[in-house]
Parts: C-alpha cells; sequence; structure tokens
C-alpha cells in the first residue's frame, strides 16, 4: 500500500508534505505582497470565463445586426427590381 502512495505522490509522503508546506509558504507570501486573496482569483477566473462567455454572444448580436442593416438595403432593391421587371 505504502508503494502506491508513494508512487502516486512521487516521494515520500512526509518529503512531499515538506514540499508542499515550503511552496504554500512561498506563495502565500507572494499573494500578500500582491495583495491577492484566493478569493479574489477565484473571481478573477469566474469573470474571465464570463467575458469570453459574453463576448460569444455579443457576436451572435453583431452578425445579427449586420443581417439586418444589410436587409433594410437589399430587399427594397430586390423589390423594386421585381416590380419594374414584372410586366403584365
Amino acid at each position: 500500500m505504502s508503494e502506491k502512495i508513494t508512487r502516486f505522490l512521487g516521494d515520500t509522503p512526509s518529503r512531499t508534505l515538506v514540499k508542499l508546506a515550503v511552496i504554500s509558504f512561498v506563495v502565500g507570501i507572494i499573494m500578500s505582497a500582491l495583495n491577492f486573496t484566493p478569493v479574489e482569483v477565484w473571481y478573477a477566473i469566474r469573470d474571465f470565463f464570463e467575458r469570453i462567455y459574453d463576448l460569444g454572444f455579443e457576436a451572435f448580436g453583431r452578425i445579427g445586426k449586420y443581417f439586418i442593416y444589410g436587409a433594410m438595403v437589399v430587399i427594397p432593391i430586390f423589390v423594386l427590381m421585381r416590380v419594374l421587371k414584372f410586366r403584365p
């Protein structure tokens, strides 16, 4: 059982625990110096994906707007051409 845990962790459990503690301490110091909290990082990631989501649907809105603008010019010209071509 211990061999499976060591293989999973990449090292002995005690050495892995010490490594994680040191890395956590260093990251905590850096985050404190930059005035970050884990909650702010979570909100930043969430906001990033919300912006991507909003941009995706905004693109559909722009495509729809272009379609409407084009139709406002093309359809009257088409109808006018059909009326002028139509001879009873």
